[in-house]
């Protein structure tokens, strides 16, 4: 079952075009969606904005050399490592969700181009790949969902209250719950197969086609957040603050006789 591809068996009853296109149609929603996004809600607009006022408030010249290097530093700290989470927690379910969607999301790709039907054999370590994404998804969304929000571990709340900021999670979670049911259901050889296939795709298709009112974007525009952030702190436009409030002298402190004129 690990080392099967569950996608070559609906070769069967599919034609490997319909599969193929389908995860073309997606790759088209996600990059309309983001787009959409990133207009509608102006955050392009408003990171050139800050980013033309960081630049004109900045005491320093921020060179090619030390942009290159702030981009890697984004990029390997903010993005590679989720550095932006102070909690440990909530930074591990989140490396585990966003890692195993990545891996998930590459092999599904892999495996409905490449190795569309049986007849071209999937190497195991493909599938393995694919259901250790899944499961490491679970672990960190499922984690993260009844463990880790702030409404939840902190105020006492339901998990199982919803609202629309949960739209990506949840769609992601019965996303890939669904896809691993159903290769587990599959592979097992129970009739109730194809019912779970459709769930799954209902599911990965609210996941991909809700990106302009889920947080899906966050991923595109955090890392540019971030990295205008550490360009502020570079030229010191963020630097130029003004200092705490010296005490006046005549109140004297705590300890002292007040001081009379």
């Amino acid at each position: 079952m690990f080392t099967n591809s569950p996608f070559a068996a609906l070769a069967e009853f599919l034609p490997p075009a319909v599969m193929q296109s389908y995860v073309v149609a997606m790759v088209v929603l996600v990059a309309a969606g983001t787009l959409f996004d990133i207009v509608h809600k102006g955050s392009a607009r408003y990171f050139f904005s800050n980013w033309r006022k960081s630049k004109s408030r900045g005491t320093r010249q921020v060179g090619g050399g030390e942009l290159v290097s702030l981009a890697i530093t984004t990029g390997l700290v903010d993005v590679l490592t989720s550095g932006e989470f102070c909690n440990a927690r909530r930074r591990v379910a989140h490396l585990l969700t966003m890692y195993g969607f990545l891996i998930h999301i590459v092999t599904t790709a892999i495996m409905v181009f490449g190795y569309p039907t049986s007849a071209t054999p999937t190497p195991p370590i493909v599938p393995q790949l694919w259901w250790l994404g899944g499961l490491m998804v679970c672990v960190g969304g499922y984690w993260f969902w009844f463990f880790i929000r702030v409404d939840v571990a902190a105020e006492g709340g339901s998990p199982f209250r919803l609202m629309r900021a949960d739209l990506f999670v949840l769609s992601l979670l019965c996303s890939v719950t669904l896809g691993l049911i159903w290769a587990w259901m599959q592979a097992a050889g129970s009739p109730g197969a194809r019912v779970l296939f459709g769930l799954y795709i209902i599911a990965t298709t609210v996941l991909f086609g809700s990106i302009p009112w889920s947080k899906f974007a966050h991923m595109f525009s955090k890392p540019a957040a971030a990295f205008e952030k550490r360009v502020s702190y570079a030229n010191e436009s963020r630097s130029n603050l003004p200092g705490p409030a010296e005490k006046p002298a005549n109140l004297g402190s705590a300890r002292e006789q007040p001081r009379h004129y």
